[in-house]
Order: structure tokens, then sequence, then C-alpha cells
């Protein structure tokens, strides 16, 4: 069996008056991401880190902010594409390890949910996908509340077997 790991990162400036998806879920709070799709980082960096693993660049290259077809689009449908692409290559995932910085809101509530809902999209079980946050401790533009960024990292295994 091969395997492939990927790491994908996020970054997004928070804004009054949009919504605040994380990991394809809503969280209530006073800002959002701002972005031209819904600015989930969490779905974004984790999209980037499947898409280096397979070698296909990155998620702007696939979902460019210049089409219009992406204006406001679900991030955890593009993560479903990409995850086609995944298959297609001949992966699986083994597991995904994803990091949330921001300073507030608190992220504990929303965790088992955004496990669950990226789960089914990656198709492994919810263990399988492990979801930390951290805040800036008030330094930096995350610690300023100025914006959100995520990491991801992800381990891929092949589904198909080489004979040679």
């Amino acid at each position: 069996m091969s395997f492939r790991i990927g790491h994908g990162v996020d970054i997004h400036r928070l804004v009054p008056g949009r919504k605040l998806i994380l990991g394809g879920v809503e969280i209530p709070w006073d800002k959002g991401l701002l972005g031209h799709s819904d600015a989930d980082v969490v779905c974004h960096a984790l999209s980037n880190a499947l898409l280096g693993a397979i070698g296909e660049g990155d998620i702007g290259r696939h979902f460019p902010d210049s089409d219009p077809r992406y204006k406001d689009a679900s991030s955890l449908e593009l993560l479903q594409v990409v995850m086609a692409l995944v298959k297609a290559r001949g992966f699986r995932i083994g597991n995904a390890d994803l990091t949330i910085l921001a300073e507030k809101p608190k992220l504990a509530p929303y965790r088992e949910d955004m496990q669950k809902r990226l789960a089914v999209v990656l198709q492994v079980e919810s263990a399988a996908v492990n979801i930390k946050a951290t805040t800036g401790e008030k330094m930096g533009f995350i610690g300023r509340e100025e914006g959100m960024m995520a990491e991801a990292v992800v381990l891929l295994e092949s589904v198909t077997t080489v004979l040679g």
C-alpha cells in the first residue's frame, strides 16, 4: 500500500454582516469570514491538503474567485468535488487532523458537529477526523479578531494494489 501526506492552510478576514461557517457548520456570531465562497477556512485548508497530497495544486486553481459559479458557494460542497478527485486518483482518507486559529467565538460546542459533517464528506468514521482550536493569545491578526486561519494535515492510503 502506498501513502500520501498533504498539508493545507487557509486564512480569511473577519467582517460584520457575513455568516460564520466553519467545517460546514454555521456558528452564531456577529462576524463572518470574507471570501468569494462561504470562506470556510476549515474546508479550504482541508481541500488544499487533499489536493496537495494528490499533486493537484490548490483550491484557487480548481475554484478560482474570478469564476462567478463559486460566488457564495458552499465550501463543504467544494470539498465533495475534491474528494471525487482523491477517489479518482485511487486514494482514500486514512485520517485528517485540523487546527483552527480563532480568538473568538469559543468553538468547542461546535467541534463534534464539524467532525461529523467532515467525516461524511471524507467517507470516514468521525474518529478519523480530529479538530482542534486555539487562540492567538491576543497577538497578531488572530488575537485582534481581524481574521481566522485553519491548518490541515491528511494521510491518504492507496486503494489500488500495484503488482510488481
